[in-house]
């Protein structure tokens, strides 16, 4: 699965505004959490679709992947 991530600074911290899962587009509207280790970080956030996703970056490669995803009882959301 292609994972393309757009990222910004607040308050020193790394934000991710906007991801797309194959060629799809979701807006970032809440970052839950992250944490990082040596060569790695990942970011729990929940997409303007109402689903939560936990998002892996490999700090070496510079490359994302998607790691969980968890789709909204309320919303109905689609599949990534």
């Amino acid at each position: 699965m292609q994972v393309h991530v757009e990222t910004y600074m607040e308050e020193g911290a790394e934000k991710l505004r906007r991801f797309c899962l194959n060629g799809r587009q979701i807006e970032v509207t809440e970052n839950i959490d992250q944490w990082h280790g040596a060569d790695y970080r990942y970011f729990k956030v929940k997409g303007s679709d109402g689903n939560v996703y936990i998002l892996h970056r490999d700090d070496i490669s510079t490359e994302w992947a998607l790691t969980m995803y968890q789709r909204s009882h309320s919303r109905g959301g689609s599949d990534p």
